[in-house]
């Protein structure tokens, strides 16, 4: 067979999500911060890019990767869950929702650029959080974090974090971690969306950085460099 010897003219790799994903359990739920910039190299895509995706009442999954990628394999996974739920007549659980996640992702693992955190409550665990990173490697964690933003602030999230600490101090907690990754990271911005998840269903919350529930933070002033003939 002849090589395609057919341009490449677009990199599905350029179209990302260069993202800030920010999540924790607390005693009744989970909860999650996030971004909404989207990105192709330089250029803003999409400054109003919703990376929670809601998969049933009770669970969502946070994207970071490809655009593309992120959002079929969220469609594809949300739609083998919702064939089982209605094979078994009740809801599946988080834990194994993440495992089809979790297959989904390695089976694929050297075609797709994907990364999910998978967070949500059942009856059986109460608030669980996955993480899946690059490869299809699943982990509960407390405390997660994903994307590019995550760099900046994985340190601060270390130091704040506590043992069974309530839902608003863990609203909070990711809502300055977002913010903060935002003011750093040049694939970070917009707004940040954020979603409690307890027994009731989800509740989500917009924040814009005009109004005055964004968190603020102090800029540290510089040094004026210029020669004092030129400030005169």
């Amino acid at each position: 067979m002849a090589d395609n010897k057919a341009p490449r003219y677009f990199n599905a790799a350029d179209v990302d999500m260069g993202t800030t994903l920010i999540a924790m359990e607390f005693n009744g739920g989970v909860v999650v911060a996030t971004d909404s910039r989207t990105s192709s190299g330089s250029y803003i895509s999409s400054r109003a890019t919703d990376k929670i995706t809601p998969v049933t009442d009770r669970m969502v999954v946070c994207r970071s990767g490809s655009a593309a990628d992120t959002q079929a394999v969220a469609d594809i996974v949300k739609y083998y869950i919702e064939i089982y739920s209605l094979m078994e007549e009740k809801d599946i659980g988080i834990g194994r929702s993440a495992q089809v996640f979790r297959n989904f992702l390695y089976k694929y693992r050297d075609s797709l650029s994907a990364s999910v955190l998978v967070l949500g409550y059942d009856d059986v665990e109460g608030g669980q959080l996955y993480a899946i990173p690059l490869g299809g490697y699943v982990t509960r964690q407390r405390c997660a974090s994903s994307g590019s933003g995550s760099t900046f602030v994985q340190g601060f999230l270390d130091s704040q974090w506590e043992p069974d600490m309530t839902a608003e101090k863990c609203k909070e907690l990711v809502l300055n971690a977002v913010a903060l990754a935002t003011n750093r990271d040049g694939s970070s911005g917009g707004v940040i969306r954020l979603a409690v998840i307890d027994k009731d269903g989800t509740h989500r919350t917009l924040i814009r950085p005009d109004k005055t529930n964004f968190p603020k933070f102090a800029d540290i002033p510089a040094h004026f460099t210029y020669p004092k003939h030129v400030i005169q």
